[in-house]
């Protein structure tokens, strides 16, 4: 039996663990649809179904539907965060670095470190009654810088409120991609600096300054041994040189790049473009091992204003940092 058209919506969702969405599902779980023409939709889905608010396509309605009743106008915060994520993973290139994803309630968090000394990694034979090596695992000596990163509707509701919703979801799609670029500059500082645990990267110095060759890829190739290149960060200028050497010119290469836009570099290693570095270097890493992600609450968007229809000065916000797990998982080349 269908339960979600009987469900009253309010703000106090929204502080429920896991948002609204969390809240919906808890009171109308997806599971109870399956097999019917409501599976694939998740609880907030089907509340827009209930309201007739469609948000995508030629046919889509306007920002005031949402505020017909009361039940619809709380669902209007959620929209918002949606399209903000939606625009966040399409220009988010972080899951082809992060190795993991650590999600906190507060804004305190220390990392982890194990840092094995060579021959702890050799893991020799241990003989009958020997005792078996140590790998020491403990606490960061600091926390993990959290940063807010977030944008400010100024926009009044009488502005917005014929406009289409699919319009408006391209503008709040705007607002995630800010986001995420600025998310991206943090952890690449994170790659190069170091977390505030005494952890740069180590600089591989180019075989000619100012100039970049494939001997000095195949030098960082080797560098970061035992652990893999699979991930190379290159700022545009950087990124210009690498396509130029004739390495990456070859018939195999120029299909992928011309067929997928996906770069694969000679030695294996996917090549990603990243506008947000600045100071001539190409970062190399191992992307199952470099670098951990902590946020704290996802988007959170400032639903109190939004229900009441007070979209000015209402903020749209994302809290989150980076800590290097093996800090020789990743390292630069002065180019």
């Amino acid at each position: 039996m269908a339960n979600f058209e009987n469900i009253t919506i309010e703000k106090g969702m929204y502080q429920v663990k896991g948002g609204l969405t969390a809240a919906l599902e808890s009171l109308d779980p997806s599971q109870n649809y399956k097999g019917t023409a409501l599976e694939g939709l998740d609880a907030f889905s089907r509340q827009l179904k209930r309201f007739d608010i469609r948000v995508s396509g030629r046919g889509s309605d306007c920002v005031e539907k949402f505020f017909s009743t009361s039940s619809s106008a709380a669902l209007f915060p959620e929209y918002i965060s949606r399209a903000v994520r939606q625009g966040m993973e399409r220009a988010d290139i972080l899951p082809n670095i992060v190795a993991t994803v650590t999600d906190i309630e507060g804004t305190d968090y220390r990392s982890i470190v194990s840092a094995p000394s060579e021959d702890d990694k050799s893991l020799k034979v241990v003989g009958e009654g020997a005792v078996i090596p140590q790998t020491a695992v403990k606490t960061r000596e600091n926390l993990v810088k959290l940063h807010k990163r977030g944008r400010m509707l100024v926009a009044s509701y009488e502005a917005l409120r014929f406009q289409r919703l699919d319009l408006f979801t391209v503008t709040l799609n705007q607002i995630g991609a800010y986001i995420a670029r600025a998310q991206l500059k943090d952890a690449i500082d994170v790659l190069l600096n170091g977390d505030g645990n005494s952890n740069p990267a180590d600089t591989v110095s180019a075989n000619t300054p100012g100039e970049l060759s494939y001997a000095d890829i195949l030098k960082l190739w080797s560098s970061l041994a035992p652990y893999e290149l699979n991930t190379i960060l290159a700022p545009t200028a950087q990124m210009q040189k690498i396509l130029s050497l004739p390495q990456m010119q070859d018939s195999n290469a120029g299909l992928d790049f011309q067929g997928s836009g996906k770069m694969i570099t000679p030695v294996g290693a996917s090549l990603l473009h990243a506008p947000e570095m600045t100071d001539g270097k190409i970062i190399g890493l191992d992307k199952n091992c470099a670098l951990e992600m902590v946020q704290s609450g996802g988007v959170v968007t400032d639903y109190d204003r939004l229900i009441d229809r007070q979209l000015e000065r209402a903020a749209i916000t994302c809290t989150a940092g980076f800590a290097k797990i093996f800090t020789e998982a990743a390292k630069a080349v002065d180019c």
